[in-house]
């Protein structure tokens, strides 16, 4: 039974290891090589896992710095990233850690009423320690899989959504937490259970600052999204009317000219009546979805496409589908042409080429964007490769959300030198 429940520890421990990085990856990404990361596993095993008591420098000290030097070897991302994340998990850390050790500890002596010499343990002895460790190391990696649930999508909003400066406004509140931990477990003298509440409050200071902080970089990105679709709706509201204005003159425009190019007047007018025509012709080619909102953004586009030197084809049928909002439409057309544009211009004129299709399938809307695009560049975790990180880079994400908000889902991936984005939304 003693043999049973030290495998049993021993399997806890190190699938709380395993948790413990996987939850760092979430955060800041190891690096990419196997070999590394299995260094990673096996380093994180001496950090994550060290033993903390009560006046412990020497443990608290080798933690903090332990942590900091790993995830500067085994991550990747910026300084402040990587300082973030020690200011995050360092306190949480050690507090578990520490918790988990001298609670038991204490449980332990209460319940075995063993011997100070463990020579003189007895079988029960040992059975109750073996036991006793065992739930420990189950409690704590419960708790950890608690911080997982907790923490995964505020991590990763965190991680691509803040600027330089806001991640220092992070670190000066996170901070807080890990002093007050390193002080509590240090130089708090007499009963060692007048620490746990002070741990308990540290492990809850650190997370509810990641929630406040992806809450606050959500309401931000949010407020500048409404704002851009508010303006992007004005905007093609505008050409709505003006579209209205140049259809309605159109026809009589293109009668105007057939008559001067047939009559009798001179050649040069006959020309000139010809070459007008041929630059109102673009309004033949007038995309019809079904969604007049729909057709100016995909004309709009289209146009923009055509100065830029790209090969842009639209097959969208749209006629019946009227539950997605203009501005839902504007974000998930808009953003997803947009960033098409965006990576063909870096390629040859012959390579810049954007295909959309989207209607309804079954019981699904779908949307395929499609594009050329250079290869990717290793190492790089960065939702753009312009310089202002926070005005620039939500295209995705947006068009993730307003699927959701749908009941829909977002998929995008690479395929050699093609970036294929695919969105589904279910029809009510």
């Amino acid at each position: 039974m003693i043999s049973f429940l030290g495998f049993s520890s021993f399997s806890l421990i190190w699938a709380y290891h395993f948790l413990f990085l996987w939850i760092l990856h979430i955060f800041i990404p190891l690096r990419k090589h196997p070999a590394v990361r299995i260094l990673a596993l096996w380093c994180s095993s001496y950090i994550s896992g060290v033993i903390v008591y009560a006046h412990d420098l020497a443990n608290i000290l080798l933690s903090l710095w332990g942590l900091m030097l790993f995830l500067a070897v085994f991550h990747q991302g910026k300084l402040l990233e990587k300082l973030t994340a020690v200011f995050i998990f360092y306190p949480i850390m050690i507090s578990v850690n520490f918790l988990m050790y001298d609670v038991s500890g204490k449980i332990f002596f209460a319940v075995a009423n063993a011997p100070a010499e463990h020579e003189d343990w007895t079988y029960s002895v040992r059975l109750a320690n073996a036991g006793i460790y065992a739930a420990a190391c189950l409690a704590r990696l419960l708790f950890w899989l608690g911080i997982y649930w907790f923490l995964r999508k505020p991590l990763k909003e965190i991680r691509l959504n803040l600027t330089a400066n806001m991640w220092l406004i992070v670190d000066s509140i996170i901070v807080v937490s890990t002093i007050g931990c390193f002080t509590a477990i240090y130089f708090t003298t007499g009963e060692s259970a007048v620490i746990y509440p002070l741990c308990i409050t540290a492990v809850f200071s650190s997370l509810g600052c990641v929630c406040l902080v992806a809450y606050m970089s959500d309401a931000m990105q949010n407020a500048y999204q409404l704002k851009t679709l508010k303006m992007r709706q004005e905007y093609y509201q505008d050409k709505m009317k003006e579209e209205e204005r140049v259809r309605a003159i159109y026809h009589d425009m293109k009668n105007h000219l057939l008559v001067l190019e047939n009559s009798r007047g001179s050649e040069k007018a006959g020309q000139l009546a010809r070459k007008l025509r041929s630059q109102i012709a673009d309004y033949e080619d007038y995309v019809h979805t079904g969604n007049e909102f729909l057709d100016i953004i995909l004309k709009d586009k289209a146009e923009k496409a055509r100065k830029r030197q790209i090969d842009f084809s639209a097959a969208v049928e749209f006629h019946g589908i009227d539950f997605i909002e203009p501005l839902d439409l504007s974000a998930l057309f808009g953003n997803g042409i947009d960033n098409a544009m965006e990576a063909s211009e870096k390629l040859p004129e012959e390579q810049r080429t954007i295909l959309l299709k989207a209607g309804r399938v079954q019981n699904f809307v779908s949307v395929l964007i499609e594009n050329c695009c250079v290869p990717q560049e290793g190492g790089k975790n960065r939702r753009t490769s312009k310089g202002d990180e926070f005005l620039h880079g939500f295209g995705i994400s947006n068009m993730q959300k307003t699927a959701e908000k749908y009941g829909g889902q977002l998929t995008a991936r690479r395929e050699s030198d093609k970036f294929i984005l695919k969105i589904l939304i279910p029809v009510p």
